[in-house]
């Protein structure tokens, strides 16, 4: 009977906790709405929330939206797989070696500020506008944040942790699989949360500038046709796609590492 109580109260408290999140976005689009029918806000640059779900729906029945935010998603998850693992590798060597650390520092320290968008037209001129250039600006987007988080988490790791390994005579690969990287999973899981919402940033400054396909290519397509609708569904497609995909890392980061969600909830 207590768990069936506690349960309750941990649904209406996740209920509540939804409602609460979402006054605000819905007080935003009813004003909106409500200006647009007021003709305040001038529809031609920025139509009502009701004539950009009309758009949606007529992208979505025809195809043009799951055809272009497809190709989109796919070069995202090819670039964030080959960004996500090498800043994962180099992260754990650079964090765990301090000459290591030290002869990538001045490379990381330059390469990093530099935008992902200047990177396009190098890419271009290098490898061509073929799908190479997209998914490794993709990549380099992703690499930096999930990089640092890395070797934030394992230089983070309690002392404490490894003086228990070393009086067990634990070996440096158990060390490293059982206490480090265990210990560095909740800085990384924050880098691949950053590099995710990198990497979309990423793939539609790419289809910008050189694709007849995806997110990026769409809004660019619309904005020389002036549909603003079109460009707005487009925005908001990417703003969904990423909380959806935000909050699936989120719930497999919490079933993952259960320890620390209860430690944070102490």
């Amino acid at each position: 009977m207590e768990k069936q109580r506690n349960n309750k109260k941990i649904k209406l408290k996740n209920i509540l906790e939804t409602a609460y999140s979402l006054i605000i976005p819905v007080l935003i689009i009813v004003t909106w709405e409500l200006l647009s029918k007021n003709k305040v806000i001038n529809q031609s640059i920025m139509p009502a929330p009701s004539i950009i779900l009309n758009t949606l729906k007529a992208m979505i029945i025809d195809g043009e939206l799951g055809k272009h935010l497809g190709a989109s998603a796919l070069r995202v998850v090819q670039g964030f797989a080959i960004g996500a693992s090498l800043g994962i590798i180099f992260g754990i060597l650079m964090g765990l070696s301090n000459k290591v650390n030290k002869a990538l520092s001045i490379i990381v320290g330059l390469l990093r500020p530099i935008p992902i968008i200047a990177w396009v037209p190098m890419l271009i001129l290098w490898m061509g506008i073929d799908e190479g250039s997209k998914i490794t600006v993709i990549a380099i987007g992703s690499f930096w944040p999930i990089l640092l988080n890395t070797i934030h988490g394992i230089k983070s790791v309690d002392e404490k942790y490894l003086e228990v390994a070393q009086i067990l005579e634990k070996s440096k690969i158990e060390t490293l699989f059982k206490v480090i990287f265990p210990a560095a999973l909740p800085s990384i899981f924050t880098g691949i949360r950053l590099g995710i919402g990198t990497a979309w940033m990423s793939v539609v400054g790419a289809e910008m500038i050189a694709a007849a396909t995806g997110i990026g290519y769409l809004i660019m397509y619309a904005r020389e046709l002036s549909q603003p609708d079109v460009m707005l569904v487009e925005v908001f497609s990417i703003g969904i796609v990423g909380l959806v995909v935000d909050f699936l890392v989120v719930k497999l980061q919490n079933r993952l590492l259960k320890w620390n969600v209860v430690e944070k909830n102490r």
